[in-house]
């Protein structure tokens, strides 16, 4: 299967390269694709907090390989599939676990309709990714979390009414399954993709006030389904974000509140939001700019009788860790759970050069409230989760080859049991697209 797999991954490789001269040329009709995405990574104690624990430290190569095609139909209707895999090499603790995530699957499949009839509206239906789409991907950036970022698509039906150039309105309804269920997948490994089965309502504003100010108003409808020992949830989310810009300065806030209730009758309810002030310094040497910020998401006071934690809904990916986004899967079950969580953050981008930056990063965190978790990494006597610097060098080498590497260093508080261990994370990125 391995030597398949691998045969599989030359086939694409060559493909994409010997179609890449015609992608330069272009088609009104038909264009296509090619991308590689190579990471080294490295975990040390990223679980547990503990170097003799059960998760010892692991490394390993993680190489995605995709390939897309687009046919536009004419100027309205066009089609758009994506194919991904991405195998792992372990070289650490679990060496000779090589190639456990080695399916071939439909990453996107969606087909665009434009302004039918003249109406106003934009549809696409199907498989999508909606990156970068809204905000900051505080609440809406991945579908499929519990596959990494080796995808992050959601199948959904997104009508998007531009009221005019200044105002739009995107209705969204998405069903996002635990397991793959709408398309098949190659070398099928039947890959967690989520906890629980979801299902949704977006609706989501994009309103341009004037030349400084814009806002995102936003109401969400999630149901969750029942997991092992967590009941049905019905839970609303009703919420904004705001942005201010007058060159150097930037501030965006988000704020958003939550309200549910579970099988069963237990309460629901959630807060949420962050705010930073961003300001650059382009007359200076290696123009800096410089960010500062606050991010808090509640917790569930396990002293009450309701559930006031936070719900990511679908932010659960690494927005600000790499490394704490895994240390939830100890506290949450699940990794990427943002929950009970003050973040003051601050950091600085140098550019080094028109084609290298650096990125410092420093993070202290805390907790709202005790886990009420008892016989885990958890105190239960202190509110502090810890100190988190990053560091990431990024070059990008032409326009196609890009790259970075990037460095997470975290010391855990006493939120944590005496004693627990410093943790790191590593990895090395290379990609390539054409």
């Amino acid at each position: 299967m391995k030597s398949k797999l691998l045969r599989l991954a030359s086939l694409l490789l060559g493909l994409g390269i010997m179609v890449s001269p015609l992608w330069a040329e272009g088609t009104d009709k038909f264009q296509y694709g090619f991308e590689e995405r190579l990471r080294f990574e490295y975990w040390d104690e990223v679980f547990d907090l503990n170097e003799n624990g059960a998760k010892p430290t692991d490394q390993f190569i993680r190489n995605k390989i995709s390939v897309w095609g687009r046919w536009n139909a004419n100027d309205k209707i066009s089609v758009y599939l994506k194919l991904t895999g991405e195998p792992f090499i372990y070289t650490g603790a679990h060496k000779g676990d090589d190639f456990v995530k080695d399916e071939i699957v439909f990453d996107n499949a969606y087909v665009d309709i434009k302004e039918p009839f003249d109406w106003p509206v934009t549809f696409r239906l199907g498989r999508q990714d909606f990156m970068n789409a809204f905000g900051e991907g505080f609440i809406i950036m991945d579908g499929t979390p519990m596959d990494g970022s080796r995808t992050v698509y959601f199948n959904a039906v997104r009508a998007t009414w531009v009221i005019n150039k200044d105002n739009s309105l995107d209705i969204i309804y998405l069903s996002d399954p635990k397991k793959e269920q709408y398309l098949p997948a190659f070398n099928n490994r039947n890959q967690t993709l989520n906890v629980s089965d979801e299902q949704a309502v977006i609706l989501y504003g994009k309103n341009k006030i004037n030349d400084h100010w814009a806002v995102e108003p936003y109401y969400i409808y999630k149901n969750e389904g029942a997991q092992t020992a967590v009941p049905e949830l019905d839970i609303h989310t009703l919420g904004g974000r705001a942005v201010y810009s007058n060159n150097p300065w930037k501030v965006v806030a988000e704020l958003a509140g939550q309200f549910g209730e579970y099988d069963g009758g237990q309460d629901r309810q959630g807060l949420g939001g962050y705010i930073h002030l961003d300001r650059s310094f382009p007359d200076l040497p290696l123009k800096p700019e410089a960010t500062i910020g606050f991010y808090y998401q509640s917790g569930d006071d396990p002293k009450t009788a309701k559930n006031e934690e936070w719900n990511p809904l679908f932010s659960r990916w690494p927005w600000m860790s790499e490394l704490v986004v895994l240390t939830y899967a100890t506290e949450e079950k699940q990794p990427g759970y943002w929950t009970n969580l003050q973040n003051y953050r601050a950091g600085v981008k140098l550019n080094l050069t028109d084609k290298t930056k650096l990125n410092l990063t420093y993070n202290y965190m805390r907790a709202n409230e005790d886990t009420g978790i008892t016989g885990s990494i958890f105190s239960n006597s202190g509110k502090e989760r810890g100190h988190l610097p990053q560091v990431m060098l990024s070059h990008k080498f032409t326009k196609n080859l890009d790259g970075y590497i990037l460095g997470e260093y975290f010391i855990p508080g006493n939120f944590y049991y005496d004693g627990a261990d410093n943790a790191m994370f590593l990895r090395t990125h290379l990609q390539y697209k054409f």
